[in-house]
């Protein structure tokens, strides 16, 4: 099926170089912002997922969610988002298997399933990290390679700054950094390699710490400083690397609509990073709530158990990629986020 919006004719011209104009006009390509895209979602119901969802449909794009269990999918999605969104299961239970019809036809699927990074790391949820990735990327590989190459849509997958490894070195971090060695790194580094089995041209997008109020980070953040609790969490030192969810959610829009510019690694993350400590104070002046009472380390340690690394060193993330690719940041500077957040 066409994947453009066509404008309707335009009317007779009087003269024959009007004419030819005319010709040359209707022969021209569209502009990327224009097409219409069909997309396929893994993750819809997420906080980035959710966003993600309401900005293709905003523009007039098709979304197909890509869910195990569409009941429960269809009961976690905003109202707003029903009435155009289709859902496809992987029901292994009911033999419903409904994502290959679902990636047929797509000009793009993005992949952000995962379960969440912030619980607490048993060993048993380690294995859950990495399954919930790594299944649900095959799944989407395979639905996509089981199409005639040229019926292929394109991918754009999550993966996390946690490549890099956690660090507290000053100099951070750009797309051709090495991986570092730690759990999260060694995950990233898998869910990264199971993308790349799709046989399509493929945007890996690393992304940080998201924020908005109704979700991620800053939900957890924003109600202990309203409660007047809010403090920075271990020393304060450490960097966050951090990205506004509008931008994140325009950044992966963009990378659908011009696959080929985007291919490989981009990060997700704004070009400022800032101190946990910076971060805090600017939750703070956004709420008008003091900044005073400092999480300790070995408190985040008992809680997140080994994922309390991630909170505690953190990494200093830039996005060389996506600012040489001309990809403007709506939100450079983190106070300008937390106030239009706030």
């Amino acid at each position: 099926p066409s994947l453009a919006r066509r404008a309707p004719p335009p009317p007779p011209r009087a003269s024959a170089a009007d004419d030819a104009s005319s010709d040359v006009a209707a022969d021209a390509p569209i502009a990327p912002a224009e097409r219409k895209m069909v997309v396929a979602v893994t993750g819809a119901t997420g906080f980035v997922g959710k966003a993600l969802v309401a900005r293709l449909q905003s523009e007039g794009h098709e979304v197909r969610v890509l869910t195990r269990n569409a009941l429960a999918a269809r009961l976690a999605m905003p109202q707003a988002a029903l009435a155009g969104a289709k859902f496809y299961a992987w029901d292994t239970m009911k033999g419903k298997i409904e994502w290959y019809d679902a990636v047929r036809g797509c000009t793009g699927v993005v992949n952000l399933a995962g379960a969440p990074i912030a619980n607490p790391w048993s060993e048993a949820y380690k294995k859950t990290l990495v399954d919930s990735r790594l299944r649900a990327t095959k799944r989407v590989a395979d639905a996509i390679n089981a199409l005639p190459a040229d019926e292929r849509p394109t991918l754009v997958t999550s993966s996390a700054v946690g490549y890099y490894g956690a660090s507290k070195r000053a100099e951070g971090f750009d797309e051709t950094s090495r991986p570092g060695k730690d759990f999260l790194a060694d995950l990233c580094v898998r869910w990264e390699a199971a993308a790349r089995r799709a046989k399509t041209t493929t945007t890996v997008v690393r992304t940080g710490v998201v924020l908005e109020k109704d979700g991620g980070a800053l939900g957890k953040m924003l109600p202990a400083f309203q409660l007047y609790t809010g403090g920075p969490l271990g020393a304060g030192d450490q960097y966050v690397s951090w990205v506004h969810r509008d931008d994140l959610t325009r950044l992966v829009c963009e990378a659908l609509r011009e696959p080929e510019k985007y291919e490989g690694v981009v990060n997700g993350v704004a070009p400022t990073p800032v101190t946990m400590a910076g971060l805090c104070e600017s939750v703070a002046e956004a709420t008008g709530r003091p900044n005073w009472l400092p999480v300790p380390g070995f408190a985040l340690r008992a809680v997140l158990g080994e994922g309390a690394t991630v909170v505690l060193d953190g990494q200093k993330v830039l996005p060389k990629r996506a600012e040489a690719l001309g990809f403007e940041f709506q939100y450079e500077e983190i106070d300008a986020a937390m106030e239009a957040i706030v």
